[in-house]
């Protein structure tokens, strides 16, 4: 395939995106500040930068994929960033920002003629090795069929708008649901095993009625269940992500009677668990103060 991509931050999802990208055939320029990241990159048949602007040097598109707001500025604006890259026409960021800086983005690099594509995933890291990732991408019509072969790559793309920062609404409102549904499900579920429910038998019946959701159908069942909490998302992320929706929300007027108790949870599992922690575990948050353990037991000894 005729010019190179671009990779900045190869963690749990930009790795495994990276990963997609080099087996579908294109050449993938990537950095990352951990070398080793780098370097099993490189070993899969990537190419690696020595910095974000080395990346802007040489290639044209490139995709971020950054933990936070302040990191995704740097690396994109400073000393080093992208922005002092050559070869940059179009930057598609993937990473959870908040509409402001989406939009400081936007207004900083459009002025210095590089298109940027605002495109928010979710679906975790199972998600972004399949390539079942939801794409949800705001920018020009012209912009969006330019990306979408090489997001779908990635997973499913939808175009949500126009203007940037609406890739970034999207992606909040899809986390707060996430959060809450998570959060709430750990408290019913602790409650039931309390009063002498199985949990296995718990999750069955949930997801046979009303009370299904993303955790029950999925974190449930494959992190919580077993004992693992391996399901490939930090709880420090989690809760960035919740206070970014709060901001948003607060900007727009919109009272977050539920979404302020539920970050309240969030920052508390933050602090008791650690930020790097999975966020399946928060659980365990619930299980502490009740003295209960959600644990699924053997079918014979049900």
């Amino acid at each position: 395939m005729s010019g190179a991509l671009g990779m900045l931050g190869l963690g749990r999802m930009g790795s495994r995106m990276a990963d997609r990208l080099v087996a579908a055939g294109h050449r993938v320029v990537v950095y990352d500040v951990e070398a080793e990241a780098v370097a099993r990159l490189e070993a899969r048949g990537a190419l690696a930068a020595s910095s974000p602007a080395e990346v802007g040097d040489r290639a044209a598109t490139v995709l971020t994929s950054l933990p936070t707001p302040a990191v995704v500025r740097d690396a994109v604006l400073g000393e080093n960033g992208l922005v002092h890259g050559r070869a940059i026409r179009r930057l598609v960021e993937l990473s959870t920002t908040g509409m402001p800086t989406a939009q400081l983005l936007a207004g900083e690099l459009e002025s210095r003629g590089i298109a940027v594509v605002d495109a928010p995933v979710s679906g975790g890291t199972a998600g972004a090795e399949k390539g079942t990732l939801a794409v949800m991408a705001a920018c020009s019509a012209a912009d969006f069929t330019a990306v979408e072969p090489i997001l779908t790559i990635l997973g499913r793309v939808f175009h949500v708008g126009t203007e940037p920062g609406l890739g970034q609404a999207m992606k909040l409102v899809n986390n707060y649901l996430s959060a809450a549904a998570l959060a709430t499900t750990s408290e019913a579920v602790v409650a039931g095993v309390k009063a002498g429910l199985e949990p296995s038998v718990m999750i069955e019946v949930l997801n046979s009625g009303s009370g299904r959701n993303s955790a029950t159908q999925d974190k449930f069942p494959r992190s919580v269940l077993p004992r693992t909490f391996d399901f490939g998302f930090a709880t420090g992320l989690m809760e960035k992500d919740l206070g970014l929706f709060a901001e948003q929300a607060a900007g727009s007027g919109v009272p977050l009677w539920v979404g302020s108790a539920v970050h309240r949870l969030w920052r508390q599992a933050k602090d008791e668990l650690g930020g790097d922690s999975d966020f399946s575990g928060i659980v365990r948050l619930v299980e502490a103060w009740a003295h209960v353990e959600v644990r699924a037991r053997a079918a014979e000894d049900r």
